[in-house]
């Protein structure tokens, strides 16, 4: 009588993981994913189009004779801070988005796949940031329809969208730490309101330092809002520009340093 023996195996061949090369493939391809769905979702374009554009109208045509003596003077004031504002509630949605995924189990069936294991928050970030891009241009493009003029032309321009995206970029990583530590997607949008309204009206965006209380203008100063606000005012409109640009740079290094972190450690507990 013989006894049949179980085949051996030898060990396990090690997981090979994806170069840098095809790891930027993968993040491309999921970008594309998460842009594609607007087609299938035409309520988020108009959410990045029509916000936007009734901020800058309202602003405009309601507060700007009594802040500024007339619509179009405010205008060259405000756009910089309107679109600073919107900019800050943009970076939620990246955060919103995850947080989505996380929740619907379409996080972890990405991270099934045979792809680089940061290509779905790349390109989640990715694409966040080319929607904003397009929340930009519409409203730049709304206020000069509305007589908002360039001060130092397209170099200027191109300045403000580069200073801006990154500055975007730095703060998405706020987000995406709410993004993976609150239970629904709901939650992470109650957040930004919450943090983004005080943060943008304590600024100067909407109207002079000066006109604050005293003891309002020392945190004014210092806000990042009022940073940006100004760095952009000075690439688009008019003023200065080197200071504001650095400051803006500092507090966006500041902010990916204490957040990126902070946000890939929790997304590692959570998967």
């Amino acid at each position: 009588m013989t006894t049949a023996t179980a085949p051996t195996t030898g060990p396990l061949a090690p997981v090979r993981r994806p170069g840098p090369v095809a790891g930027l493939r993968h993040t491309m391809t999921l970008a594309w994913r998460s842009l594609v769905q607007i087609k299938h979702n035409p309520m988020e374009l108009l959410d990045l189009s029509i916000q936007p554009v009734m901020f800058v109208l309202l602003f405009t045509y309601v507060f700007g004779g009594a802040i500024a003596g007339s619509p179009g003077e405010y205008l060259l004031f405000a756009l910089p801070g309107i679109i600073v504002q919107n900019s800050f509630f943009a970076t939620m949605s990246t955060g919103f988005g995850l947080n989505h995924d996380l929740t619907k189990g379409v996080f972890d069936r990405l991270r099934a796949l045979p792809i680089a294991r940061w290509a779905p928050l790349a390109g989640r970030i990715i694409a966040d940031t080319a929607k904003q891009a397009w929340s930009v241009a519409l409203l730049i493009g709304v206020g000069m329809i509305l007589g908002f003029r360039l001060g130092n032309g397209l170099l200027g321009l191109l300045g403000a969208f580069a200073l801006l995206l990154v500055f975007s970029l730095a703060a998405s990583w706020i987000s995406v730490l709410v993004g993976v530590l609150v239970s629904e997607p709901d939650k992470v949008m109650i957040f930004g309101f919450t943090v983004i309204f005080p943060l943008t009206f304590t600024s100067n965006a909407f109207v002079p330092t000066e006109t604050m209380p005293g003891w309002l203008q020392a945190w004014v100063e210092v806000n990042p809002v009022t940073v940006l606000a100004d760095a952009l005012r000075g690439l688009l409109v008019a003023g200065p520009v080197a200071r504001p640009v650095v400051t803006t740079l500092i507090w966006a290094a500041a902010i990916a340093i204490v957040f990126a972190p902070l946000a890939v450690r929790g997304l590692r507990r959570r998967v």
